[in-house]
């Protein structure tokens, strides 16, 4: 199966900058999502059990659920869009709903 386009990782990066303690994970996280080839919410749970989805994003656990990754997936062109990495004050604004 060929890599998933990940959108994108500097970007992701980026925002575990702002949660330092989110780095090595936040990256651990991107090497799964670019190599697994997902086609639907029962595959993400194989790699990520924790892993939700409302309306039109995936919200995954990072840190054992200190940080909330929020995803948008495209399973049929194999794109995942990350939209926000968010502690969980930034989680509880909600302000992350717009993208659902």
């Amino acid at each position: 199966m060929g890599l998933v386009n990940v959108i994108s990782k500097p970007n992701l990066m980026k925002m575990a900058e702002r949660h330092p303690a989110s780095c090595v994970q936040a990256d651990i996280w991107f090497r799964a999502a670019k190599s697994a080839g997902w086609r639907g919410l029962h595959e993400v749970r194989k790699d990520f059990p924790d892993a939700d989805q409302v309306g039109n994003v995936l919200i995954f656990n990072i840190m054992g659920g200190s940080y909330r990754l929020i995803v948008r997936v495209s399973y049929m062109s194999q794109t995942i869009y990350v939209k926000a990495l968010l502690n969980h004050k930034e989680y509880d604004r909600k302000e992350w709903m717009k993208w659902t």
